[in-house]
């Protein structure tokens, strides 16, 4: 018996969106590197691997010493570090790997790598990352040659690519229309690689492509790699996006109704310490309806949550207290980050207990 709430994950819907992407990324002739923020799980990441995956992208440092003391030797860490203590680390982890990549965005944080790696007798790969709109980490493209050619210049760093997260944004503006957005993502990327070529800077790798973007970005002659994370297990993000159907949904939470107050309000025993919070409902261009999406229950409303109570609006008289729902959260990379197991449900409808090795690795 498991208790709730719990993260479950159906086993086949999993492979399939693996294989799709896999089959994509081939069809499109460029690598797949995908995020394992989404998962966090060793196990899962090898399912990737096999299948056809380059390697894997993290975010941490923490995060990439996780996957690498369970046997995966190829990372790229989509990351400015900037200090020195995890520049050291880097160092030494670089000696472990068969390819390590990080991520910089700015010439401070490449010259505290480039003092670490001198000082350890390395030389790291590095990817600049761009801006393309999304306005988060990146130097503007309109100043990314410069940088580039002060990265360039750095004689412990090699400049092995550039990289990009745009997601659904679309000439700077939140959009429904996720094929414009990869596309404009991709041809921003050539684009600035054809500028460093003629500056002569020749890099390797263009890295773009989030799960909403990458199908799109991957046509755009010149691209290399995408980095997609959310596919393996979709959510109601995705599927208001378009690029996923709810049957492509591979993780659900499941909670207990543990009070029925009245009619037409049902509580869970799930709230902010279960589900992510950071997709808010009601919110351009998404406009999701509350907090997830009870597919057995379409008309309810997962309106609020407290940090132990999750309040759902519904007239259904079959939602009774001791009752079990499932809940397709609005972002499940963020949700997996709070819970400490997920239950593989397999063909035979038994489960396996996987631990989210990556779970809380922030530094």
């Amino acid at each position: 018996m498991k208790d709730t709430p719990y993260i479950e994950i159906d086993e086949q819907i999993l492979l399939n969106n693996i294989r799709r992407m896999s089959l994509l990324a081939n069809e499109q002739g460029v690598q797949l590197r995908p995020h394992i923020k989404t998962h966090k799980i060793p196990y899962i990441a090898k399912l990737q691997l096999a299948e056809g995956a380059v390697g894997i992208t993290v975010a941490k440092i923490t995060e990439a010493q996780v996957m690498a003391n369970h046997g995966i030797d190829d990372i790229f860490i989509a990351y400015p570090v900037v200090t020195k203590s995890k520049a050291e680390e880097l160092c030494s982890l670089n000696k472990k790997l068969s390819r390590l990549i990080v991520g910089v965005d700015s010439l401070e944080g490449a010259a505290v790598l480039d003092q670490a790696a001198k000082d350890h007798n390395e030389i790291l790969k590095v990817r600049l990352e761009v801006d393309t709109g999304l306005s988060r980490t990146g130097v503007d493209t309109e100043k990314a040659v410069d940088l580039a050619q002060e990265i360039f210049r750095l004689e412990s760093l090699e400049l092995q690519g550039i990289f990009t997260f745009k997601g659904a944004v679309f000439e700077g503006e939140a959009t429904m229309d996720t094929h414009k957005a990869g596309i404009e993502e991709g041809e921003i990327m050539v684009e600035l690689k054809d500028q460093l070529e003629r500056n002569g800077i020749t890099i390797e790798d263009i890295s773009v492509g989030s799960t909403p973007t990458a199908a799109s970005a991957a046509k755009v002659d010149g691209i290399t790699e995408i980095r997609p994370g959310t596919y393996v297990f979709n959510d109601s993000m995705q599927v208001k996006l378009g690029v996923s159907k709810w049957k492509d949904c591979a993780a659900k939470v499941v909670a207990t109704v543990v009070s029925r107050p009245s009619e037409k309000r049902a509580v869970i025993d799930g709230g902010s310490k279960t589900f992510a919070t950071d997709v808010q409902p009601n919110h351009a261009p998404l406009h999701l309806k509350g907090f997830g999406v009870l597919p057995e229950y379409p008309e309810a409303e997962f309106a609020r949550m407290n940090e132990e109570h999750g309040v759902i609006l519904t007239d259904a008289s079959d939602l009774k207290i001791g009752g079990q729902v499932e809940i397709i959260p609005n972002h499940i990379c963020s949700t997996v980050n709070l819970h400490n197991y997920v239950y593989l449900k397999k063909e035979n409808n038994e489960y396996e207990k996987i631990k989210v090795e990556a779970r809380g690795m922030i530094q």
